[in-house]
């Protein structure tokens, strides 16, 4: 296959988001709950929910369906929406007392919103994949695939990709589903209020 000449900023683009969207959250959200933060751990929550689109865009991707495309620039317009839309967690994180939790997790929110409005910047050009199986034969596309194909070699080695493919759509109509309940439902009751 030939090589393309964008493949090592794919390459950086996956372990970027590896420390951006799992990660640095994780330990983010350990330390909240240990020091009882309650913003910031439903914030992280909400979080969660939002970018467990990206897990099952690797899903797709694994089962190489073009639907992961939508799927993925989807996640990266909803991550960075899903941390600054409440009002009343923003004001709850704003009124703390400054510490290192605060400054870290405000870091990490400044830097996951540009991370994420570059990438749909960046991945964009690529949506024109989603539109045909064919196109996931070419190196343009295919590039996308390879990580999570390396994933599923290290974490599914005996399952086959498309059965791996099929979970994920699954949890793309799970998320399709409990986005539209949220969206048609839920917001129209809370508006931009997280609390119930």
């Amino acid at each position: 296959m030939p090589q393309v000449w964008f493949r090592p900023y794919v390459w950086m683009d996956y372990r970027l988001a590896l420390l951006f969207t799992f990660i640095i959250p994780i330990i983010l959200l350990i330390w909240a709950f240990v020091q009882k933060v309650e913003g910031i751990q439903r914030l992280l929550m909400i979080y969660w929910r939002v970018a467990s689109l990206l897990a099952i865009t690797v899903y797709l991707m694994i089962g190489g369906l073009a639907v992961s495309f939508i799927s993925g620039l989807i996640a990266r317009i909803l991550i960075p929406i899903s941390l600054w839309f409440w009002i009343d967690i923003n004001d709850e994180i704003d009124y703390q007392p400054k510490s290192p939790l605060k400054l870290i997790f405000t870091s990490w929110r400044w830097a996951i919103t540009i991370y994420s409005i570059l990438g749909v910047i960046s991945f964009a050009p690529f949506l024109g994949c989603a539109f045909s199986e064919n196109s996931l034969k070419t190196p343009y596309c295919s590039v996308w695939l390879e990580a999570p194909l390396m994933f599923k070699d290290y974490f599914h080695h005996n399952s086959k990709p498309a059965f791996l493919g099929f979970l994920g759509m699954i949890g793309l109509v799970i998320y399709v589903v409990y986005l539209g309940y949220f969206a048609l439902v839920k917001l129209g009751k809370h508006g931009r209020s997280a609390t119930p």
